[in-house]
Formats: structure tokens, sequence, C-alpha cells
């Protein structure tokens, strides 16, 4: 063969080479679902009128599947500290997967469980907290702070998880 076709075959055998392995690390990529910012918007502002519509000023955080603050609104007149506990319990639901009223409930019932409170500085275990889950999957959470009454502060959550169509709204029954 000459040295052309020789240059020429080891080309081809590059090239399909490249796309065996593009191939391969294709199927290994994951895809993952993410809450749009105009919907988390939406479902925050819904949480804020709620609680509004029920005489209470709050603060709402929404954080993304990686915990990080994907939007927060904190209401005329609600205390400061409701942005610091509204994005704490968005931040535990969505790393704990669960109701932070749920965990709250756990370490007092287990105290062997104490440590959860003290897993770093955005754990909050005080209700108010929900995971965000769509299509079985946890893609964020979301907390409200600020109502008198945890109770409060999930009736308005709830409404924000119905605006997103979350799997679960958590309402009471």
């Amino acid at each position: 063969m000459t040295t052309q076709l020789l240059k020429k075959l080891a080309g081809i055998s590059s090239l399909v080479g490249c796309m065996f392995i593009q191939s391969a690390v294709a199927q290994d990529l994951l895809t993952q679902k993410i809450l749009p910012l105009e919907l988390s918007t939406q479902a925050a502002m819904t949480a804020i009128k709620k609680c509004h519509d029920d005489g209470f000023r709050v603060s709402v955080a929404i954080v993304d599947q990686a915990g990080l603050l994907k939007v927060q609104v904190r209401a005329d007149g609600a205390g400061p500290h409701t942005l610091d506990s509204s994005r704490r319990k968005a931040y535990t639901a969505n790393s704990l997967r669960d109701s932070t009223h749920k965990y709250a409930l756990l370490v007092t019932q287990k105290p062997e469980l104490q440590s959860l409170a003290r897993l770093n500085d955005s754990i909050l275990l005080l209700g108010g907290g929900f995971p965000i889950k769509i299509g079985g999957e946890v893609v964020g959470g979301i907390g409200v702070g600020g109502a008198p009454g945890i109770e409060f502060d999930e009736a308005c959550a709830s409404a924000a998880l119905k605006v997103l169509k979350a799997d679960d709204t958590f309402e009471r029954k």
C-alpha cells in the first residue's frame, strides 16, 4: 500500500474510534430535571400571597437540586430572620429529601439522631420546608419562614408546590 493510502486508513480508523468512544461516553451521561426560574418565581409568589391572605408576612426560598438558592422573596414587613430560616428549610428539605417537620419530630423521638441538626450550618429542622419532587425525582426544595406556627408555613409552601405540579404537596388531611 502506498503511504498516502495508509494515512487515509489511519485517519478513518481514528475517526471511527472517536465515534465509538463518544457514543460510549454519551451513554454514561445523566439527564437532570431543573426548576425553571420563571416557574420557581411564580411558585414563591404564590406562597407569599397565600400567607398574606392568611394574615402572615413571610419569606419564601426555593433551592435547586444542588441546594443552591434559585429564588428568594421576602414579603413587605416580614422579619429579617425569615430570609435565613426559609433558605435553610428549603436546603434541608432538598438535602434530606423529606419534610423538615418530619425530621424535627424524628430527632425528638430518637435522641441518637440529634446530630442531624448539626450536619452543617444550613440544616434547619423546623417545619415549613418540603422537597420538590417531580416525576419521582427530587429537583429542589422550598422553605417558608415567618408565620406564627409551622402549620401556616407549610400551608403556604404547599400552595407553591401545586404551582410547580410537584408529586406531593404535603397537604394536611
